[in-house]
Parts: structure tokens; sequence; C-alpha cells
């Protein structure tokens, strides 16, 4: 019960630290924190993913970060649980 919600609590997490990162110097500082908690949890395993997984080009200059939704994917399974 307990892996979930902890689960979705990281899901609704990886969604607004991917919305907010080109942002993130222009967080108020209550927003900064929680922003921060979710930067420290995330960037090991983004680092980590990146090494095996690189950006799909899906246009002209455009491409779509593989590792976010593979960290999504590994989220929906542990949440599944």
């Amino acid at each position: 019960m307990f892996l979930p919600i902890v689960a979705n609590i990281f899901i609704l997490g990886l969604f607004l630290y991917s919305k907010l990162l080109p942002h993130k110097d222009k967080l108020n500082q209550k927003y900064k924190g929680i922003f921060t908690f979710f930067q420290r949890a995330f960037s090991p395993a983004l680092n980590f993913l990146s090494r095996f997984f690189k950006p799909v080009q899906v246009g002209v200059g455009l491409s779509i970060d593989m590792t976010q939704i593979i960290l999504l994917v590994i989220l929906l399974i542990i949440g599944n649980f």
C-alpha cells in the first residue's frame, strides 16, 4: 500500500521536475526546496540512464529525452506492485 503511493508522488514529481527544470532559477523559496528535493532524487537516475538511452530525434531539431520516459515506466511498474 505504501509503495504505490510513494511511486505516484515520484511520478508527479518527475512531471513537475521536467516542466520546471528550464525555469528553476525563477522559483520562489517554497517551491525551490521541493524542486531541489526532486532534482536530488532524479539527477543520479537520469544521469545513469543517459549512458544507455540517447535522445530520439522526432523531427528537425526536435528530440525526446528517453531517460525521463524510461524512469517514468520504471515508476509506473513499481506503482503497480
